[in-house]
């Protein structure tokens, strides 16, 4: 036996038996003063189980009421008010706009303002005391078919109760009118109509985020910051430096995520692939800049991470990609409408699945346009001139 090993074991029988618990404890307090110095992993720790119990608990609802609905009503008739009022009391639909011609009413769905478009024909009221049963029409926007599946479905009943008080006493002896639902964009109501578009913003916004949030707490903890610092070079110069390269790496993306959507899935695309890449190309700036603000906020790449996680959980909830945003109460969609993802998952399904132009897509544009100098605006304020 070597010396070295002697002395070894002479120490080892020396120390008390309780050594190994004063360690262990020793480590235990060292690990609770730095989770509590860690304040992002505290805070992710407290705030994950509340955001995911109050957004599960409160703010998703799979059979979405008060759907945003506009109307042409082409006679201002007792029937015809009893039969909005039937779709009222529903509780699917929520009367919002009402409109003077064929091509707002198109246009209202086109861009999303609202969900369904109910039309009443002119001469509606006498053709149906002929006995010609006329046809109401009942347009839905079924690129989502679980907002517009429910609501589809509550139409049955309109015809007798808005009937009770206006034709008949009991109940008629057949059907005065006809109800013609027509969902449109999406009539064979396939999920993956819904859902491979929507795919495009979640992945981009997941792989932006983490991308360009690791970028200055990387140079941090490599110690290349110092070398950057050290150069006559701008903070907003850096910001252009890092988010340019991850552009180019999201159109990639998007190009191979949209590409596998219209050739193995079958989405079409019906309305302009450029303007669809200029707006791709807007959102995905709008998540690297986040991301770099999350760069500058954190100290280590681990708090860049769960930072990122917990900007993308809400983004998921809480942008119509899993769940009906107009089912949501107003203060979630007011946080919704805060998110890249919200806006993003409107333009490419009005895109792809409605053929809409710019002019249906002005507000989702302003919207990425703003929240993407917000974010470069704080990120260049907050960019550290030094090392501490």
């Amino acid at each position: 036996m070597s010396a070295t090993e002697a002395n070894g074991e002479n120490r080892a029988a020396r120390e008390p038996s309780f050594g190994f618990w004063r360690r262990s404890y020793a480590m235990l307090v060292k690990e609770f003063i730095q989770l509590r110095r860690d304040r992002v992993s505290f805070g992710m720790i407290i705030m994950l189980p509340i955001m995911q119990l109050t957004l599960f608990g409160y703010a998703i609802n799979t059979t979405p009421r008060n759907l945003p609905t506009a109307v042409l009503l082409q006679e201002d008739s007792d029937l015809a008010r009893s039969i909005l009022k039937a779709l009222e009391n529903t509780s699917y639909f929520r009367f919002t706009r009402e409109v003077h011609d064929v091509a707002e009413f198109d246009d209202l769905l086109k861009s999303g303002k609202v969900l369904f478009g109910v039309e009443i024909p002119r001469g509606f009221e006498r053709a149906v005391r002929r006995g010609d049963r006329p046809a109401l029409l009942v347009a839905a926007d079924a690129t989502d078919p679980i907002a517009a599946g429910s609501a589809l479905g509550a139409l049955g009943m309109v015809v007798q109760t808005a009937l009770e008080h206006d034709l008949f006493a009991g109940d008629p002896p057949s059907m005065p009118f006809e109800i013609r639902a027509h969902a449109r964009y999406n009539p064979a109501a396939s999920s993956r109509l819904n859902i491979v578009p929507g795919l495009v913003g979640t992945i981009l916004t997941m792989t932006m985020l983490i991308f360009t949030a690791l970028s200055v707490t990387r140079e941090i903890e490599r110690g290349t910051m110092e070398s950057l610092l050290s150069m006559p070079i701008k903070p907003v110069e850096i910001m252009f430096g890092k988010i340019i390269p991850y552009v180019l790496v999201g159109f990639v993306q998007a190009t191979l995520i949209i590409g596998i959507g219209v050739l193995v899935f079958g989405v079409p695309i019906l309305g302009n692939v450029l303007l669809l890449a200029l707006l791709s190309t807007l959102f995905i700036t709008t998540n690297l800049s986040i991301g770099y603000t999350f760069s500058t906020i954190v100290q280590n790449q681990l708090q860049a991470m769960q930072l990122s996680m917990m900007f993308f959980l809400p983004s998921i909830l809480l942008s119509g990609f899993m769940f009906p945003f107009a089912g949501m109460p107003v203060w979630a969609q007011y946080i919704g409408e805060g998110l890249p993802l919200t806006h993003y998952v409107r333009i490419v399904r009005a895109i792809m699945l409605k053929g809409a132009g710019l002019e249906n897509l002005q507000y989702d544009t302003i919207a990425l346009i703003a929240l993407m100098l917000l974010a470069m605006t704080i990120a260049v304020t907050r960019f550290r001139r030094t090392l501490d």
